[in-house]
């Protein structure tokens, strides 16, 4: 690990400004870097990349462009899904010896569909420290962007990539009361949207975020069949790309349909949110579930009978 160490300096570059990085305490720092534009990275993620005694990435060759955008002069050593014992024990050897360690991945929040699992549950059998800087996240940022449900959701990682396997996982998936969001790769996503309709129901809510804070960014919403037959003609699109599902819709009861009855009424005579407030008094279901139905009845989306 001493390649990564020596006289580098502990500044970054804040516009024309060269800034002094503070020293840090011993630890493992799990920092999260852009997952495109370099601009989405906060002052404190500089601040420890740059005063970190060793900076371990998962392709150091990317965080170089980071560090050289913000003028920091650090080598960065190598920790990824190919080294990850080897390369762990090195590290967990310098956090024993009190040195400052700074974990990054190629883009967005180390450990989400990354390697570094193992390295933070080690540090912590071994009584060490675990500081996590928050910073960008395709995750949440797809989410956030979706229009979709944001109140419970369920990140699924990347499906698998054997049909009989991917059918297996999205059945367990399809009942989920939650937003499920899931990664995959550009050659897989038409054969996955496929075998979403085809187990969750083409009618169903979805959205394909592609390339985010991207100079090509694209939010495509849509149902699941549609978004299926666009991209099984559109062929293979470019760039790295989040799938996002809506949470199932409960099946319409003669509770439920009377329900959308007195939503729609009060709507009638009330804003939507307070709408939905009073139709949870008067029922005892939870305000937001109603909020979000009586915005579907309202789009049209619904099966009010």
């Amino acid at each position: 690990m001493a390649a990564a160490e020596g006289n580098e300096g502990r500044g970054f570059l804040v516009g024309q400004a060269e800034v002094a990085a503070r020293p840090l305490e011993p630890a493992l720092y799990i920092v999260a870097t852009p997952i495109g534009n370099l601009g989405d990275i906060t002052l404190r993620a500089l601040e420890t990349l740059a005063a970190a005694d060793i900076l371990a990435a998962e392709d150091t060759r990317v965080t170089r462009v980071l560090l050289d955008r913000y003028g920091i002069r650090k080598r960065a050593v190598a920790y990824h899904q190919h080294n990850e014992a080897e390369a762990g024990e090195r590290l967990l050897a310098a956090l024993k010896e009190g040195k400052s360690v700074a974990l990054v991945s190629d883009a967005g929040t180390p450990l989400v569909s990354d390697p570094g699992y193992r390295l933070v549950a080690v540090a912590y059998a071994e009584g060490l420290r675990v500081v996590p800087v928050p910073g960008a996240s395709a995750v949440l940022a797809a989410l956030a962007a979706s229009g979709l449900p944001s109140d419970t959701f369920l990140f699924a990682g990347f499906l698998p990539s054997k049909a009989g396997q991917r059918r297996s996982r999205l059945e367990e998936l399809k009942a989920v009361p939650a937003t499920l969001i899931a990664f995959e790769s550009p050659h897989r996503l038409a054969e996955s949207l496929e075998a979403m309709t085809a187990t969750f129901g083409g009618g169903r809510h979805a959205v394909v975020a592609r390339e985010l804070t991207k100079a090509f960014e694209e939010i495509r919403r849509g149902t699941l069949a549609a978004l299926a037959e666009y991209y099984a003609e559109a062929g293979a699109p470019k760039g790295e790309i989040v799938i996002l599902v809506a949470p199932p819709q409960p099946a319409v009861t003669a509770d439920a349909a009377e329900t959308d009855r007195l939503l729609l009424s009060l709507a009638g005579e009330m804003a939507t949110s307070r709408a939905a407030a009073e139709a949870s008094r008067l029922t005892g279901r939870p305000k937001q579930a109603l909020y979000r139905r009586l915005l579907e009845l309202k789009a049209g989306g619904g099966n009010e009978k």
